[in-house]
């Protein structure tokens, strides 16, 4: 009789009636999320601005294929003035803007793209990030311009030739740039690999290798490229992604953006009635614009003997993806204005600042400088020895987005003083680039840091 009571109670607690609730629940539990998490990650994301949040500059000797990968990764060529298409190179600082784009269907790094359908499953992609791209000329006569477009860079591409030896002059030159405005997200393209055997490839790389060993970009990756036939275009975006993060902003600093292009839009014979404003073009660096600000251009315009600052207002934000109502850091913006189109024609802002009435930097006559001079001169084939800066020598000095001319004035044993013949606005703290003239070409030979010097006096 026990045992049977003891069968009687185990067939009383055999059924599991309890837990087939918990059965039914659990599936549906389970399987809502999964497909919210599914929809979620297909679903475009709209809370990114219409604007790149990062700006990569293309840097490297001439013809070595910078606006040829431009085109690759934008599908826009930079070089789009008529002098440039006249003589095969770049003159002018060149932007495109495109999105870098992720297959959640496919694996790395195939599943980086630019499209919006996926090149080798078909299936849809989701946008990562939006990014501009600064072409800077490799002309060593266009090295000032250069330098102004590296002052609106947040990581670099340097472009080298497979076909050619490492390192060429520019590539020496753009490289030592980077250095003085202490830029360390670098990536090597190694470009034209479709042009040279598998040996000089692998030589050329070595060769590459051991260039930059003693350089800012010892750590940076190297990627064998083709820009012409859209060769491991794919794995070049990948190390875009890992190796050259978007910089962390400060939105409630006091808005300053560098100026690089203004423009004229209005079209010869356009009716007075129908004339917009003059629009000025460059890179936000702090802070944030908004439609319908008032604002401020510094040094602003000569007249006559003296300078003054320009007031106007915002009537249009504008970047590569369409009409913004506010701008932030990041890319490349089209700041349209009431100014009269006669002072923004063909880049005559350029070098300026853009910020709020009385918020941004002093304006300077003359500039101390805490100077560092490079061991040789780069950029030329000699690689001859810099030699001591002179009193009354002239140098070239780019601040930011600007360049100008000064004879120096002083000469102290780590500084010097220059005065200026065009006025310049910026930080106490700010790097500066010196070149000096050598065999008729401005030639990189050390940067400073601004100390101090001769505020001008504004009307």
């Amino acid at each position: 009789m026990p045992a049977k009571k003891k069968r009687s109670s185990a067939t009383k607690k055999a059924p599991v009636t309890k837990k087939a609730p918990t059965k039914k629940k659990t599936p549906a539990k389970k399987k809502a999320p999964a497909k919210k998490k599914t929809a979620a990650k297909k679903k475009e994301p709209t809370e990114l601005p219409k604007q790149a949040e990062i700006s990569i500059g293309m840097i490297g000797h001439v013809d070595h294929g910078k606006s040829t990968l431009t085109q690759a990764l934008t599908g826009k060529f930079p070089d789009t003035h008529s002098e440039e298409i006249r003589r095969g190179i770049s003159i002018r600082l060149g932007y495109a803007e495109t999105e870098f784009r992720e297959c959640l269907e496919c694996e790395s790094p195939t599943k980086y793209t630019t499209s919006k359908k996926c090149p080798v499953c078909g299936k849809d992609t989701v946008l990562r990030r939006r990014v501009a791209f600064v072409d800077a000329p490799g002309h060593e006569v266009l090295m000032a311009t250069m330098l102004s477009g590296a002052s609106i860079m947040d990581g670099a591409l340097l472009v080298v030739a497979a076909n050619e030896r490492v390192p060429m002059p520019q590539t020496r030159e753009h490289l030592a740039a980077m250095d003085i405005i202490g830029m360390e997200d670098l990536i090597i393209c190694q470009n034209k690999i479709e042009l040279v055997s598998e040996k000089a490839a692998i030589k050329n790389y070595k060769d590459l290798k051991n260039f930059i060993s003693t350089t800012i970009a010892k750590n940076s990756p190297i990627i064998p490229i083709s820009a012409v036939h859209h060769t491991n275009i794919d794995i070049l975006v990948q190390n875009i992604e890992e190796h050259l993060p978007t910089p962390k902003r400060d939105e409630k600093l006091a808005p300053q953006m560098l100026v690089a292009r203004s423009f004229d839009v209005n079209k010869p014979g356009q009716s007075p009635t129908t004339m917009r404003g003059g629009v000025v073009g460059g890179s936000i660096i702090q802070g944030k614009f908004t439609v319908d600000d008032e604002i401020e251009i510094r040094p602003g315009i000569r007249k006559g003997t003296k300078w003054q600052v320009i007031h106007t207002k915002i009537v249009s934000l504008r970047s590569g993806f369409g009409e913004l109502e506010t701008a932030f850091p990041g890319g490349l913006i089209g700041m349209g204005t009431h100014l009269d189109p006669s002072l923004t024609k063909s880049d005559s802002l350029v070098g300026q600042i853009v910020g709020y009435p009385d918020e941004l930097p002093p304006i300077w006559d003359s500039l101390q400088l805490d100077r560092h001079l490079m061991e040789r001169v780069v950029g030329s084939e000699t690689q001859t020895i810099v030699q001591n800066i002179e009193l009354n020598e002239n140098l070239m000095l780019s601040v930011g987005t600007a360049k100008t001319v000064g004879a120096v004035s002083n000469v102290r044993k780590k500084g010097i003083e220059v005065n200026l013949r065009l006025p310049v606005c910026a930080e106490k703290g700010t790097r500066v680039a010196i070149s000096r003239q050598i065999d008729r070409r401005w030639r990189l030979i050390g940067w400073g840091v601004i100390q101090g010097g001769k505020e001008k006096r504004q009307n």
